[in-house]
Order: structure tokens, then sequence, then C-alpha cells
């Protein structure tokens, strides 16, 4: 990740034009092909890009010219925050995934490697006591089983999956629709400050951009992007949870809701979500952890493996040097479920074997399938 000042100067200015969104970026880019280049491209220059026109190419020319870089820097320095660039090593791969990543992320806390086995969890920020109380306990059981929560740092649910994730001692990243520098809504200061430092604070917004409320459906795709599914938890009918379900569904990530009671409108989001085949019924992490290990992308699995698998020299490396690189990182009984499965073995067998509990067993093997660890073989399973 890129400290203040080794970001170039060029990405900052671009990020800190208004009206020059993802898109218009990704356009750019590709008539002009380096961020320097736009920069310094005159407005009739900017003007053959669809979706500016002469206009607002005069707009953003001096947009571009009059940014406050070194305002920004200050500014990025003093939340002891930093950037990553899409393009980077360590860009959240999931998120390169999606039509429209962000060009730059401002990011205060860390992400880091396992924040890719990650499901977001949604809801209504007017939500009851029983949502807050379901949101907090399927956070933190998911959190235990090695999964990191995203959520977008609002009241009600959000809140509540927070906290459960960090009660759990597990990580999560909190989104946010306004910059860094800012913190929305303000009761949650001293939630952000435990969530930076146990996983991170994450916007696609300049430091200062304010909690306007046209940024939170772009704010949505990025809590769909940075996850393998989505949990919605008491949304109504016109929640904005629903549009990351729908954004998740879009690009091919799962969608769960927990259901309420029937006659409950702060839940007919979730049952419309369920009646209309759009996301799975949810009662319990097992249901969760089963339908991720059952579709994980292949991409990610190799964004998570591929660097550790990597040999240095090809002609050196032998299957035992292979499997001890394959299980690094493993729990103790994951690692003792990875060395039951010398061959193809199914559940009962191998848990016979292992004499581990049978919940237990299913979800170390969701997880160690998630990361291509295991995969399943007919109603077996075997190593990958």
């Amino acid at each position: 990740m890129r400290s203040a000042d080794a970001i170039p100067d060029a990405a900052l200015r671009l990020r800190l034009t208004p009206g020059l969104g993802p898109t218009l970026v990704q356009r750019c880019l590709t008539h002009f092909e380096t961020p320097e280049a736009i920069c310094d491209a005159a407005p009739g220059q900017l003007a053959s890009i669809r979706g500016i026109g002469h206009g607002r190419a005069q707009t953003i020319c001096r947009a571009m010219r009059e940014a406050d870089t070194d305002a920004e820097r200050d500014e990025i320095r003093r939340a002891g925050a930093h950037v990553v660039l899409l393009g980077d090593e360590d860009y959240p791969p999931l998120l390169a995934r999606i039509h429209d990543p962000p060009p730059m992320l401002y990011i205060r806390g860390e992400l880091i490697e396992r924040d890719c086995l990650a499901l977001a969890v949604v809801g209504s920020r007017r939500c009851t006591a029983y949502g807050r109380e379901q949101a907090a306990r399927l956070a933190g059981l998911l959190a235990e089983r090695e999964l990191t929560i995203v959520s977008g740092g609002a009241r009600g649910i959000d809140t509540a999956a927070h906290e459960g994730a960090l009660r759990h001692a597990g990580r999560t990243i909190a989104v946010l629709g306004c910059g860094l520098s800012r913190a929305y809504p303000p009761e949650n200061a001293e939630l952000f400050d435990r969530i930076a430092e146990h996983g991170a604070i994450v916007s696609e917004l300049p430091m200062r951009f304010p909690p306007l409320a046209e940024n939170f459906l772009p704010r949505n795709r990025l809590i769909a992007g940075l996850s393998l599914g989505v949990l919605v938890i008491e949304a109504a009918k016109r929640s904005g949870a629903l549009s990351t379900a729908r954004q998740a569904a879009d690009m091919g990530r799962e969608v769960f809701a927990l259901p309420g009671r029937v006659d409950s409108p702060t839940s007919d989001g979730c049952h419309q979500l369920i009646r209309a085949g759009s996301a799975a019924l949810t009662t319990g992490p097992a249901d969760i952890m089963d339908s991720l290990g059952r579709v994980a992308s292949p991409l990610l699995i190799g964004a998570l493996s591929a660097e550790s698998k990597r040999p240095t020299d090809v002609d050196t490396v032998n299957s035992e040097s292979v499997d001890s690189v394959t299980i690094q990182g493993l729990s103790e009984t994951q690692h003792t479920l990875y060395q039951a499965l010398e061959e193809a073995m199914p559940l009962d067998e191998l848990l016979a074997r292992t004499g581990l509990a049978p919940e237990a067993a299913l979800s170390d093997l969701a997880v160690m399938e998630i990361r291509g660890v295991v995969r399943r073989q007919g109603s077996a399973f075997t190593r990958a």
C-alpha cells in the first residue's frame, strides 16, 4: 500500500476531479494510456471521450489543474491512512473483478490476504432488537470461522455486524460513503478506530468528502465487490441493502437473507428476496459456509494461493515442499482434516477418523474449500 508521498500526482489529481468517476477514468485511460497523459490533455482531446463532451471537458481540465494534491496528502497523513491503486499488487482481487472498480482506494488500517474470504452483512438502519441481535450473532460466529465481515459502518444492522465480529476477535471492514477524515455517523467514531485496529476502514472518496445521499449507492457496490457473498438482515422493501444484494447478484456473488417476523415491515425486503429465489434462506452460519464452499471463484482461489504456491525453481520443487506450502496457515483442526484426506473420503468416515464434531468439521472444510485446499468429489472430500 502507498503512503501519501508515494501516490503519483496525476492519479491523485484524477481522484480529486469532480465528475471523473471510475467509468470515465477507465475510458480516459483506454484512450490516453496513463494518468499523466490525461492530466496533460487539452479540453478538445478530452471532449472526444464518450460521456464528456466539450462543455464538461473544459470543467474537468480546470478542476484537474486546481486540484490541491498537497492538502489531500496532508489529510492522508493526518488520518494515518494510505492508498492502493487499481493494478497494484495489493489491490483487493475480488474488487478488481467488478466492471467499475475504483481507480483508487483510501484505507485506514490494513487489508490482508485472508480478507478475500469475506461476507458482507447489510440491513436496515432502523432495525429491531431482533435484527441487531441476529446481525451481531451471525457476524460473530462467521468471524470465528475465519470470514472477514464487510459492512457500511452505518447505524443499525451495519454497526451490530461490525461489533459482533470484533467481539469474537474477528476481522471486519467498514466501507464508508464519505471520506476517511469524516466519521459518519459521528457516534461511530470510536467503533471506526477499533475497526482500523482489527481490519480496515475503506473509501473511494477524497479524504474530506461529505456523506451525501448520492454517495451511498456507489458505496454499496464496493461492499458487494469486496465480498464472496452478501447476507441481508432486516431490509424494508425500499432498503438500500436490497441494492447491495442486487449488485452482488449481478457480480455473480452469493446472496443470503435472514427471515424475520411475517408481520414486520423491516423484513419485507428479505422475504421478497427469498420468495423471488434471489436469496438463499439462511438461519445460521452452516448455510452460508456450505454455500460459499461450493461456489468460491477459481480466480479467488488462485489469488489466495498463487504467490505461496509459485516455486522459485520448478526443477527443484518436490511434492513434499508443495504440500507444506499448501497447508501453510491452516488451523490445528484444518491441519488434522487435511492430513486425514490421503484419499477421497466421505464425511462420515472423515469424522470417524479425526474424531471431530460434525458442525466444526463442516465449517473448517468449507473454509478449506474456499481457499482451494480441499475439493468435493461427489459426496466425498479430497485434497485439491
